[in-house]
């Protein structure tokens, strides 16, 4: 396939990042299955990124992640910055036949106002699209700039204006799914994981209480706001409490975290990430927002962990009740299937990861996408005026 991709990746982390980043992880699982398919790819990310590609293109050194804890003003041109490098290659060079954007609100608006001669553009949508009314109800992006979603249900509640930009959605996968139905069975322990970074949406407190009520213990696998352990907050002192997560996991999380029944282990990664969520009998998600595409969910599926959650947003698309998890519209039933899970079966889990959720699968599927959106450029271009 003769094809080059610019991947606009972003200034907040490296890819893959560090720990806990979960659009850059999705890239870094992307690819390397795309050059597989013969895709020449162009990353447009921080210097300090180690994934493999065939050109990078940087304007930071390192992340700039923990800027966002500053105010507005003192921040608000590093995305920008970003994409400035990112236009002025584009306007360099005329080997790029496709930007595929993962930077938002920033990344769309300003790809979407290069104009006509610019190359086609696949922005992936990945948050909650409710945030910027104004830019996505009004969007003018023509045939060259087409987004997609990470799940129908995210789609759907897309502004107009975006759903008629849009070219359909590609589920998120992970690298943990491939041969997932080969690998041995997992040792299971009896505690339950809720794996994410923590703020209310995840509704970490709601997990929290229920294992205080149903006595099984929960582990807390994720970072609040900027701090990734525990150490790190506490030495941080009263003004972490300006990051609104940390005021949530001090108020609502932190009263019910004993350090038995409930710990917070802070960020994982890795294989011991890899090992506390094959070994939970269940991984919960006590959602309280619309999820857009859950990375986790796909993870926890590979490693044989069946999910109990609050059928809210992609969940009821990823998760098959009474196979591969236990969904639930009432908060209070979840107590009823935790205790139910230890009855679902982790092959059937790693079986559906195998089959639907694998690096390959999403890869072909992308490739498509690329392959519309530059064919509806290119007619759109040939139109007669």
């Amino acid at each position: 396939m003769s094809l080059t991709v610019l991947m606009n990746a972003g200034p907040w982390l490296s890819v893959p990042p560090p720990g806990y980043g979960g659009i850059e992880n999705i890239i870094a699982t992307l690819v390397p299955e795309l050059r597989r398919l013969g895709v020449r790819v162009v990353l447009a990310s921080v210097d300090s990124s180690t994934l493999p590609v065939d050109e990078k293109i940087s304007v930071f050194p390192d992340g700039q992640f923990d800027a966002l804890q500053r105010p507005y003003n003192q921040v608000c041109g590093i995305a920008q910055a970003h994409l400035g490098g990112v236009v002025r290659a584009l306007h360099t060079r005329d080997d790029i036949d496709l930007v595929h954007d993962h930077v938002e609100a920033v990344g769309l608006a300003t790809l979407a106002a290069m104009g006509p001669d610019a190359p086609p553009v696949l922005h992936t949508l990945h948050w909650d699209l409710a945030k910027h009314p104004a830019l996505y109800g009004n969007l003018e992006g023509g045939d060259r700039v087409r987004v997609n979603g990470v799940s129908a249900s995210q789609l759907a509640r897309a502004p107009r204006a975006l759903r008629d930009h849009s070219v359909g959605h590609v589920h998120l996968s992970t690298p943990l799914a491939i041969d997932a139905d080969r690998r041995p069975r997992p040792d299971k322990s009896d505690y339950l994981i809720i794996l994410g970074r923590i703020n209310p949406g995840k509704g970490q407190d709601v997990g929290a209480r229920l294992a205080q009520r149903v006595g099984v213990p929960l582990v807390l696998a994720g970072p609040v706001g900027p701090y990734h352990r525990p150490e790190d907050l506490a030495a941080a002192g009263d003004e972490a409490r300006q990051n609104p997560d940390v005021r949530f996991f001090y108020d609502e999380v932190a009263p019910h975290v004993d350090g038995d029944l409930v710990r917070w282990v802070g960020t994982v990664a890795g294989q011991e990430r890899d090992d506390l969520l094959a070994g939970a009998r269940a991984s919960l998600f006590p959602l309280r927002w619309e999820e857009p595409g859950g990375t986790a969910v796909v993870e926890s599926l590979a490693l044989g962990t069946p999910v109990v959650a609050t059928a809210r947003g992609c969940l009821p698309e990823l998760i098959e009740h009474g196979r591969t998890g236990l969904l639930t519209t009432d908060e209070e039933e979840l107590a009823d299937l935790v205790l139910a899970a230890n009855a679902l079966d982790a092959d059937e889990c790693r079986r559906e990861a195998a089959t639907r959720f694998t690096p390959a699968v999403m890869a072909r599927r992308y490739v498509g996408l690329y392959e519309q959106v530059r064919r509806g450029a290119t007619a759109r271009r040939l139109q007669p005026a």
